[in-house]
């Protein structure tokens, strides 16, 4: 293949063809990794600010240490390296639905995949995000009704734009409320978008935490279009009631 295209891999899943690609950026030396569903673009490394907004926002409405985090969706990791960049976190689960996205982490096809696989903190675990979220068992396969700090999603494109209409019961007031089942008290829900904040879901997300709010992520998208947004809500959960001396 030319040195400006390369397929990587080509794997038949459940969910239809999944690809990983390499180009090259025209007039330039970098290279972008994507990775499509069928005809479907997932995700690419040539925008990453809100990925990594996503960790950065999560983690600083957590004024504490010793997190242990939770990140729905690995794709090309860009979420769990800004975690893991923290020093407050203690632990990161990935969870991933495409067992073979956690393969080209793992086999340093994909540029961060040394880094993360590397770090004895963070676990790739190779699941169903929305039924874990569901369940009693959580998301740890390995300590069952496990709590976390932090609850990172990443996998839909939005509340209303979803990879799967199994997934449409996470952003409902009962699957926002299962979701915080699995947070310890004053924990995070964090969750990104690439439409616009909206109203249905901010509603939801407002009833079922403490405090929440929807904040808007612009970047420049390289294509003269210097004001593209994607939005990251926040949730906090409520902490542990001090009683008075």
């Amino acid at each position: 293949m030319s040195v400006n295209f390369e397929e990587l891999d080509f794997r038949p899943t459940p969910m239809g063809v999944l690809s990983l690609r390499r180009r090259r950026l025209p007039g330039t030396e970098t290279d972008i990794y994507e990775i499509k569903l069928g005809d479907e673009y997932l995700m690419s490394s040539r925008f990453t600010v809100a990925e990594i907004e996503l960790a950065r926002l999560g983690l600083a409405a957590l004024p504490r240490g010793n997190l242990d985090v939770v990140v729905g969706g690995l794709g090309l990791g860009y979420t769990a390296q800004a975690v893991l960049e923290s020093p407050a976190v203690r632990s990161l689960l990935v969870v991933d639905a495409l067992a073979e996205v956690i393969e080209w982490h793992e086999q340093g096809l994909l540029p961060l995949g040394r880094q993360l696989t590397g770090d004895p903190r963070c676990r790739l675990v190779n699941g169903d995000f929305f039924a874990m979220s569901g369940s009693a068992e959580g998301f740890d396969p390995e300590r069952s009704r496990r709590r976390f700090d932090a609850v990172l999603v990443d996998i839909d494109h939005s509340p209303r734009n979803l990879l799967h209409p199994r997934h449409a019961a996470l952003y409902g007031r009962e699957g926002l409320e299962s979701l915080a089942d699995h947070l310890n008290p004053g924990g995070v829900f964090a969750l990104w978008s690439n439409d616009p904040p909206d109203t249905a879901f901010s509603a939801a997300l407002a009833a079922v935490f403490a405090t929440s709010d929807a904040h808007v992520v612009s970047f420049d998208n390289s294509f003269g279009d210097h004001d593209a947004s994607n939005t990251v809500y926040i949730g906090v959960k409520a902490g542990l009631l001090r009683v008075a001396p």
